[in-house]
């Protein structure tokens, strides 16, 4: 797993890496500089004009290396220092001292003296990087920012866009990139989706850090990779049998919404569970029969929603909420399931907004359980936010409190575990915003669970499983035309994609 630490914490792990390795600060900035001009030559392979624009801190003393290694491949480069203060960083200072004579900086002094370059030619922007602790208020620096982020050139940021907050919420000028190259590890603000028009596009690449800083201080925030996430996979025996691979309960549907019932069985079957059964109402039964014969049925005593919970003694894992409706009879069948049960569930969809309803039944969550609120559950559950960031801190304390997992579903769908730690999804795209992908997720972690995963695993190979499918899917039909249904068909061909990472 990729980790993800606050600026301060980044600056440490520098330090502890020059200490770690006997070098110099400025050995790690030549190091940076090459791999972020490796990077943009991905994009300009042939010589051409560059423009740079950089400030007189250490990420300003990146951008002077970038200048020279551009200049030594025989591009044109035209550099300019943004200095207000007169306050530079020492390394900076060497940098500009190995500047060679063939490149003329151009000092501005005041926001006129930054000329529009030439609408076609990149610009590269090295002003702030990690180094910014506080809002970006200053005028003179508002203005250089407004200006760059009206100019029609594409802009590439060097590890991460000026007036850009890396670990807090950011309401002042910034940087509208194009592309950004982090360095090492990605920074959390690219997780939130105020800053997706900040960062643009974003990639990671190492810079070399010692990894020997992640066990000295382990981060509070992970990035869920592909090799990471295959090796929880549990591999099968040849003499397994359907019982080995657990017994699952689906509360699921109500008359009108049996579709959403039935996408989660096909997702629960699909991600490997032995034997599952579906509580439905009535009139959803020869429908259920009909689409997924696998499934066994549960028949409640209401044919138009659930009003009565069946017996659970032979299931391993409940799933409860696809469809089911907030009709009275479900509240109260719901109250009685959770003072039934101490296992943990997976609960999705409607049963998070019977929970909503009523607050006092969190005191009978199962601890351990999956909840996967969308952004509107999740603010009719703990209230609205003004940012991805207090949203985020409101989503570790609720995790704290009720001892549950939660998996608030969006781009980087983000996995809480009842410590604090964090993870954020690397798989999935805009396709799967469609009706039914929640319904998917819910079977899928059903499944998992039951088959004996442990909580933390089922979520996190659960999420990105799901996003990966979603991803295959996307692969063959383009985003716009993905339905749920397609990202039960892509799940078998996920888990071979992901066995061969391991």
């Amino acid at each position: 797993m990729i980790p993800i630490y606050s600026a301060a914490a980044f600056r440490q792990w520098d330090l502890y890496t020059l200490e770690k390795k006997g070098i110099p600060s400025v050995e790690l900035m030549e190091k940076a500089a090459v791999i972020f001009v490796d990077w943009l030559l991905e994009f300009y392979a042939r010589p051409c004009p560059v423009v740079l624009l950089c400030g007189t801190g250490n990420n300003g003393g990146d951008g002077l290396v970038i200048a020279r290694l551009l200049k030594g491949w025989g591009y044109s480069v035209q550099l300019y220092i943004i200095d207000f203060s007169g306050r530079r960083s020492e390394d900076f200072q060497y940098q500009l001292s190995k500047l060679p004579r063939s490149i003329e900086p151009v000092v501005c002094s005041s926001p006129q003296d930054l000329p529009q370059p030439d609408p076609k030619v990149p610009v590269v922007e090295a002003l702030f990087g990690t180094g910014l602790s506080r809002p970006l208020t200053d005028s003179n620096w508002v203005t250089v920012v407004d200006r760059i982020n009206q100019w029609p050139n594409l802009v590439y940021s060097v590890d991460l866009p000026a007036g850009l907050l890396a670990d807090q919420a950011t309401a002042s000028a910034c940087v509208e990139a194009d592309f950004t190259l982090s360095f090492e590890a990605p920074k959390l603000a690219f997780f939130f989706p105020e800053n997706a028009r900040r960062v643009g596009d974003w990639t990671v690449r190492s810079i070399g850090l010692d990894p020997g800083f992640q066990e000295m201080q382990p981060p509070e925030y992970w990035l869920l990779d592909a090799t990471s996430v295959a090796k929880k996979i549990k591999k099968r025996s040849k003499f397994d049998h359907k019982g080995v691979y657990g017994h699952a309960l689906l509360i699921a549907g109500a008359r009108g919404k049996m579709g959403a019932a039935v996408l989660a069985a096909k997702a629960a079957l699909r991600t490997g569970l032995g034997l599952l059964t579906v509580h439905l109402p009535e009139s959803g039964l020869s429908i259920v029969q009909t689409v997924v014969p696998e499934a066994m049925c549960s028949v409640d005593v209401s044919a138009i929603c659930f009003s009565q919970v069946p017996p659970l003694d032979p299931y391993q894992v409940i799933g409860i909420g696809s469809g089911i409706g907030q009709t009275p009879e479900t509240m109260a069948a719901f109250r009685t399931l959770l003072s039934s049960t101490k296992r943990p569930m997976v609960l999705d969809a409607d049963a998070l907004n019977l929970l909503a309803t009523d607050p006092s039944l969190w005191e009978q969550v199962p601890p351990n359980s999956l909840l996967t609120p969308h952004p509107g559950e999740f603010d009719r559950l703990f209230g609205p936010s003004e940012t991805d960031f207090e949203r985020m801190e409101k989503q570790v304390e609720a995790a704290r409190q009720y001892q549950v997992f939660l998996l608030r579903k969006g781009a980087y769908t983000l996995i809480t575990a009842p410590d604090g730690r964090c993870w954020f999804n690397a798989t999935g795209n805009p396709g799967m915003a469609t009706a039914g992908s929640g319904d998917v997720l819910t079977g899928m972690l059903t499944s998992l669970l039951a088959q004996g995963y442990s909580p933390e695993d089922a979520a996190l190979l659960g999420v990105y499983l799901h996003g990966l499918a979603g991803d295959l899917g996307a692969t063959v039909l383009g985003q716009a035309a993905l339905l749920a249904g397609d990202l039960v068909d892509q799940i078998g061909v996920a888990y071979l994609q992901l066995t061969s990472a391991t």
